[in-house]
């Protein structure tokens, strides 16, 4: 079983072996560290919050909790637009500076919609490189305020939770998924000829193994909210409930809402408690934490990509390139 996982995944291994020389090791860990957290809150510090002025989001408190509603304009779905980020970095300092707000739940306005992805029509409408690197730098920041942020971030998710989205609720502090069957999660930018650009490969390969966040990076796959359980990339599972004097939906987000607040009131007093591994996780992450096992698997994961892509697609060997410099770093 294990042999199947090591060659169902991919990397290869002259480049793991010269990448510490890598001139795109060595660009990647020198842009990461360029831009801090900081100097990306003071910019948006100086933008004026006005509440009132939201189009894409929406703000409403309960019990010492902000609730935070994605709600794009003119869409039936959520997606990481220009319109939303610029709105949601005031609005996350604004929260972050209110004293009455003790923890953070965000979540979607939008039945099956968390959030579906980012903007493709504001990434081509990109003119250059360099202001496509803007757009992932700036994504990057946002998630690392919230993942940073002092204030507990509950993640209440209902629907497709994909791309941006799952990188959205990777970075916050609990996640609580309903179990509906259009709850998903994924990263499905290789299949665009992209790579998660927001710290979403960095993420997955801190709370998965390597085989398993290889492959969900790299097949683009979608994951049912209790597989993403399962996986341990969701905390919490809520049933839906039948409908009765108001639709289900609304009965069903409402609830998942409850749940999300008192869970963000709980971890104002406690942090989340941290799941305490078995034997059988135990040896596995003493295998896992092998180097020669982790080249092994790259080196099988590079002779896959390059079976089936013969080198033309170069997304999936970028892919590989952030996963290794993670491990390098």
């Amino acid at each position: 079983m294990a042999s199947a996982i090591f060659t169902s995944l991919i990397c290869r291994q002259q480049r793991l072996l010269t990448l510490t020389r890598s001139p795109v090791a060595t660009q990647l860990y020198t842009r990461l560290a360029s831009t801090s957290v900081q100097q990306q809150q003071q910019q948006s510090q100086n933008k004026p919050t006005d509440l009132q002025q939201l189009k894409n989001l929406k703000v409403e408190y309960q019990d010492g909790i902000a609730v935070v509603l994605f709600n794009q304009e003119n869409s039936k779905v959520n997606t990481l637009s220009r319109g939303m980020m610029d709105e949601f970095v005031p609005l996350f300092n604004h929260l972050q500076n209110d004293d009455k707000v003790k923890g953070i739940v965000v979540m979607s306005a939008k039945p099956g919609s968390f959030i579906a992805g980012a903007d493709i029509n504001m990434l081509e409408s990109a003119k250059n490189r360099d202001e496509l690197y803007k757009i992932s730098r700036h994504g990057q920041d946002v998630m690392n305020q919230i993942e940073q942020s002092k204030k507990p971030i509950v993640a209440a998710i209902f629907g497709s939770c994909l791309g941006g989205g799952f990188e959205v609720a990777l970075a916050c502090h609990y996640r609580i998924a309903m179990n509906d069957k259009r709850t998903g999660f994924g990263v499905p930018e290789v299949k665009l000829g992209l790579l998660p650009g927001a710290g979403g490969t960095q993420r997955l390969v801190q709370k998965l193994s390597l085989p398993d966040a290889l492959d969900v990076i790299l097949t683009g796959k979608e994951i049912k909210a209790k597989k993403a359980k399962s996986m341990g990339l969701v905390d919490a599972i809520v049933e839906p409930i039948g409908p009765g004097l108001h639709p289900a939906e609304e009965k069903n987000i409402n609830y998942l809402r409850s749940v999300a607040v008192q869970k963000a009131k709980e971890l104002t007093v406690q942090k989340p408690a941290k799941k305490e591994p078995g034997l059988i996780e135990n040896i596995k992450s003493k295998i896992m934490s092998s180097s020669y096992v982790q080249n092994y698997i790259l080196q099988q994961a590079q002779k896959k990509v390059m079976s089936q892509t013969q080198g033309l697609y170069p997304a999936p060997l970028k892919i590989l390139d952030v996963c290794i410099t993670f491990y390098l770093l």
